[in-house]
């Protein structure tokens, strides 16, 4: 069992608490076997809502999955209380914003995409359903009467 994180990075403008909106917050990844190394060709999602039992009662998982190539059943499960808000000042540095229970199976890639939410640095104004598949997001705060945005989304996995 291997514990994997996502870190996150973008530049941030007036915006603040860029984090998954909700427990049905999809994580979009590209997955590997670790026994033969098999990659998904397509991306594949898991929630925090989504619990698969183990074989042999061992708990529960995110996914379980039976690799295409060589059968063996691998699975992985979202740590929820390793998920951390990327904040104003972690702009354009990386940071761990969730970690992955891996068993067998290994996250290669990330797709962002709609259900981030986020809140103006300076009023706290609301912004949910930010769609970040552009890389790119950028919106108007009417309270401090200032565009905000999230430029350069960047990813990468580190072993924890």
């Amino acid at each position: 069992m291997v514990k994997i994180g996502l870190q996150f990075k973008a530049m941030l403008e007036n915006i603040t608490n860029v984090r998954p909106f909700g427990d049905d917050f999809r994580w979009f990844l590209k997955l590997k076997c670790g026994n033969c190394g098999e990659v998904s060709d397509k991306w594949q999602y898991i929630t925090l809502m989504d619990s698969v039992p183990l074989k042999g009662g061992r708990g529960s998982a995110s996914m379980v999955q039976k690799c295409k190539l060589c059968s063996r059943e691998n699975s992985i499960d979202i740590l929820k209380d390793t998920m951390k808000p990327y904040r104003a000042e972690d702009s354009e540095r990386f940071k761990t914003v969730v970690q992955f229970e891996c068993r067998g199976l290994e996250p290669v890639d990330f797709q962002p995409q709609a259900g981030f939410a986020a809140e103006g640095a300076e009023t706290g104004t609301p912004f949910t359903e930010i769609n970040l598949q552009e890389r790119d997001w950028n919106d108007y705060d009417e309270k401090a009467k200032e565009s905000v945005g999230i430029y350069e989304v960047a990813h990468q996995f580190i072993k924890c």
